[in-house]
């Protein structure tokens, strides 16, 4: 891999810059004010252009005029032509393709299938705006439009499609976007560095076709092609299972003399070259180790296995995430009919002043004058939020952070995240007083890291923090603190709140950090996410135990009490995640009770592309520990219903959930948990369409209260066909002590008013 180099090493002094454009192009009249003939690089972003640093487009676009490169950006162009990809005529040097900030089947379908009704990153929300599967269907279109100037494809649609991937939305396997898109190169992860060294190498006159040794890059390539000569290949499945074991020879053993080595005809065998021995130190030992590792590629099961094999996939699956850190990851290659897939190495973390220089380019913070007085929502969530950090090391199987940004953490200096405060108050109009995120990812993973580089860059972990944290990963929040205490002391800025996902078994590690926090950083309530309640669900998200969220919590409600302040935890779950039965559902929805939670808005488990919990629910296998036909079966959700009634469990209070509930606990054997009392989840009356109580209810509720044998169902209105509601008669079922009744509770405050759940950083 080619040796990396600072991303500003060759840029000129601010000084000496040309003069940059108060916002990149987008149309030709635009480019025209500016001088421009022709862009260099033209990028085609599936979201509206909004000028900031929470942008991809963005970033990257100024990241490239930094460099002296001309850029112009095509923003959710109509994609049944090819023509509105001409628009502002031809790059110079390549198409930049993007689906956006989100992968476009997340961004326009629910866990459920269902269309959405809007897009965050459309103005006013308009929905329909992108196709889906966007970065191949804008990378064809790239291509018709102009057919000799290179496609090159990333953001995180690409990055979590770059090898063969379960598609939860056709339900099948599908090859890497590679093919299908037919771009020369394709970006995944943060790509900065592989952006810029790509965009120099072009403009200097090397051709796309020769640009094979970028950290962070993946290209089609013939059947069986190596870099060079000295290159090795090792099969995944020598890689994650052992082979044979062959004994140690016997240096004392007598054995027979082979009579052919001493043959002189003209059939034997030449003699070994006899070689002296070279006694090596220790760190030419290691040496010579890590050049032959960095000079092998892994071979992946071919696309047309894994498609076919649920097992093969979760094998693939797990290798390709063992060989993720990019201290020690190495190539991997996939065969996809007579071509390959191969996959460089991922891209080396950027130091501080990289991340300094990324995030100070000169940004407007504000989206494209031309779509004038439109409201875009995702702009209106961020505009007054400051991302202070990159990556996680949490590892949690769900998400897809880890795939696309790393497990390091690459974090801002203090001096760089102050003057976007400043920046802020100063130039982002409507802004009140008030900085409403200080974080990232994970609220609190700023600045910390292994704390030995070298272990760093050999470890295999999956997870910095499951099943424990790791005794080498340094967990001291004194940075974080200093850092809040200097953004809330500058001028003019009233309010910092933290609105990012908290690690709280972290966080319980600085008693200090949770008491900064809970005094001065949160507003009344404080989004966590413990996920689930029971440990073999947790198991399979990398999740701490239940136990981490009470001592939490624990701490939260002292330091709340000592500050004098009424505030509240808002705990998020997950249903139907791999792993989860119906009885873990309802342990969990037995917990929100006593715990008085009254969940509002919830989430039903999303397999995205690449992510471990997606192998978990299309193979039914355990990626997690070694992969075979006979090991670990993980049970999981995948019919409608089951969903629904996994989902239904978490709101348990609304009348709308109680028939499925009802019909569940039946099945389980639990109608014992249905009735009026306390004691029960779901009552055995249903609430009327008006809202109010189904006739006869109040007697119902005082002389049956408890009782099992009658659900009666909400009147219908009043039709021809209209009748009086038949009473249902549940089966019979094996009455059994409530879980409610081995729960240790203590007197609770009153619960806080039902609060619209926002989405997990």
């Amino acid at each position: 891999m080619n040796s990396p180099t600072n991303l500003f090493a060759t840029v000129p002094k601010r000084s000496s810059r040309a003069a940059v454009a108060p916002f990149l192009p987008m149309s030709r009249a635009e480019m025209d004010v500016l001088g421009w003939d022709a862009c260099d690089v033209i990028l085609v972003t599936g979201d509206a252009y909004i000028d900031h640093p929470s942008f991809g487009m963005a970033l990257v676009g100024r990241l490239l005029e930094a460099q002296g490169f001309r850029v112009g950006i095509i923003a959710q162009p109509d994609w049944l032509s090819a023509e509105p990809f001409r628009a502002l005529g031809k790059p110079k040097l390549y198409f930049g393709v993007t689906a956006g900030n989100m992968d476009s089947m997340v961004n326009r379908y629910t866990a459920d299938r269902k269309i959405r009704s809007d897009d965050a990153y459309t103005p006013d929300g308009e929905p329909n705006k992108r196709p889906d599967r966007t970065v191949t269907v804008y990378a064809q279109r790239a291509r018709e439009a102009f057919p000799d100037v290179p496609v090159i494809i990333g953001s995180i649609e690409a990055s979590l499609r770059r090898i063969a991937h379960y598609d939860y939305w056709s339900d099948k396997v599908r090859r890497s976007v590679l093919p299908d898109s037919k771009a020369d190169l394709l970006l995944f992860g943060n790509a900065e560095r592989a952006l810029v060294d790509l965009t120099r190498r072009l403009a200097a006159g090397e051709a796309i076709k020769d640009i094979r040794d970028l950290r962070g890059t993946a290209f089609m390539a013939p059947s069986g092609w190596l870099p060079a000569d000295d290159w090795s290949v090792a099969n995944s499945t020598r890689v994650d299972v052992p082979g044979k074991v062959d004994a140690h020879h016997d240096p004392y053993a007598m054995a027979q003399e082979d009579k052919a080595a001493c043959a002189t005809d003209n059939n034997a065998a030449a003699p070994d070259v006899i070689k002296p021995i070279r006694i090596m130190s220790r760190e030419e030992r290691q040496a010579l180790a890590k050049e032959i590792h960095n000079k092998t590629v892994v071979r992946l099961p071919a696309y047309d296995v894994v498609k076919d094999d649920p097992v093969m996939y979760a094998h693939a699956s797990r290798v390709f995430h063992l060989e993720s850190n990019p201290g020690n990851a190495r190539a991997m290659v996939q065969a996809h009919g007579e071509r390959d897939v191969w996959l460089n190495p991922p891209p080396l973390p950027l130091a501080m002043d990289e991340m300094d220089g990324v995030y100070d380019m000169h940004y407007a913070r504000a989206p494209h004058p031309s779509y004038g007085k439109a409201k875009i929502p995702a702009w209106d969530m961020i505009r007054f939020s400051v991302n202070i950090m990159r990556g996680c090391f949490g590892g949690c199987t769900f998400c897809s952070i880890t795939e696309h940004e790393g497990r390091i953490i690459q974090s801002r200096s203090e001096p760089s995240i102050l003057r976007e405060i400043e920046h802020i108050r100063d130039k982002t109009k409507g802004f009140t007083g008030t900085i409403s995120d200080l974080g990232g990812p994970t609220a609190n993973m700023y600045r910390l890291a292994c704390k030995d580089k070298t272990i760093e860059e050999s470890c295999r972990r999956l997870s910095c923090v499951y099943p424990t944290i790791c005794v080498n990963l340094g967990t001291d929040h004194s940075k974080l603190i200093s850092l809040y205490r200097k953004a809330r002391a500058i001028p003019g800025i009233k309010k910092v709140l933290i609105s990012s996902g908290l690690r709280y078994d972290l966080a319980v590690r600085s008693p200090e950090y949770v008491k900064e926090l809970v005094t001065h950083h949160v507003g009344g309530l404080l989004k966590i996410a413990p996920e689930h309640t029971e440990e073999g669900t947790l198991s399979k998200m990398m999740k701490p135990g239940i136990g981490a969220y009470d001592e939490f919590k624990a701490m939260f409600d002292k330091f709340s009490f000592e500050a004098g302040k009424k505030q509240y935890l808002i705990p998020y779950f997950i249903a139907a995640h791999p792993g989860t039965t119906d009885t873990d559902m309802l342990n969990l929805a037995l917990w929100l009770k006593k715990n008085n939670f009254k969940l509002d808005q919830v989430q039903t488990f999303m397999p995205t592309p690449m992510a471990m919990a997606t192998t978990m629910y299309h193979s039914r296998k355990n990626p997690l520990k070694k992969v075979t036909a006979d090991s670990e079966i993980v049970e999981t959700a995948k019919s409608g219903k089951v969903r629904r009634a996994h989902k239904a469990f978490l709101r348990y209070q609304d009348p709308a959930n109680w028939p499925i509930l009802r019909e569940t606990l039946v099945n389980m054997g639990r109608g014992d948990l249905i009735g009026n009392g306390d004691k029960h989840l779901v009552p055995s009356w249903q609430a009327s369409e008006d809202g109010g109580l189904a006739a006869g209810e109040r007697k119902r509720q005082t002389a049956g209260a408890g009782t099992l044998d009658k659900f009666v169902a909400a009147p219908k209105r009043a039709t021809a066909r209209s009748s009086t509601p038949t009473p249902f008669i549940a089966p019979e079922s094996t009455v059994r002590p409530s879980i409610l009744s081995t729960i240790k509770t203590r007197p609770k405050a009153a619960a806080p008013k039902p609060v619209a759940r926002g989405g997990r950083k």
